[in-house]
């Protein structure tokens, strides 16, 4: 709306007198009847309740659809803490997913694979208080350890930025494959 509003003024500045002398020739020649108040006043509603009715898109982006073969966890999560356990998982992943990229612009304390695994340790123990959400989530924990081995290996020697890439990656996938679960 504010864009149309500048767009008149703006127009109205540069040619303005132009049009008002050129409306006023048009409507002495023609048989237009008089135009009062009431009418600009009734027009003015009309296209302010057009306006309003006028549908508005959403400032969100609309998420992309993920590929056919993207990593999934459907299924995966059981029983009926199922959607918690998936919530638990897609924030502590998504979690470690930005300690590990944080790491990776800082001070890089985190430099073998073992020390990503004991920083998934201590925060899924720190999380969840000693419960175990892989206990409950066999099938869930099983994909899950799949996917990590195919996707970042089981190496637990030196990381290089490339497989700090692949680390963050992998944690974000996981983290929307368990978010997935809860929609």
């Amino acid at each position: 709306m504010i864009t149309v509003l500048l767009v008149a003024l703006a127009v109205y500045l540069v040619a303005g007198q132009q049009i008002a002398e050129r409306a006023k020739t048009i409507y002495a020649a023609s048989r237009i009847p008089a135009i009062d108040a009431k009418h600009v006043a009734a027009v003015a509603l009309v296209v302010a309740a057009a306006i309003s009715f006028v549908p508005r898109t959403s400032s969100t982006p609309t998420p992309a659809p993920f590929p056919p073969d993207a990593f999934t966890l459907r299924g995966r999560f059981v029983g009926p803490s199922a959607a918690a356990d998936a919530a638990t998982v897609s924030a502590l992943c998504d979690e470690l997913a930005a300690c590990i990229e944080y790491d990776g612009m800082h001070d890089q304390r985190l430099k073998t694979g073992v020390a990503f695994d004991d920083l998934r340790v201590a925060a899924r123990e720190a999380r969840c208080k000693g419960d175990s959400i892989g206990a409950r989530q066999p099938q869930a924990r099983d994909a899950i350890h799949k996917f990590l081995d195919d996707a970042v290996g089981s190496s637990g020697g030196p990381v290089t930025p490339e497989s700090r890439a692949a680390w963050v990656a992998a944690l974000r996938d996981l983290a929307r494959a368990a978010a997935d679960v809860t929609r």
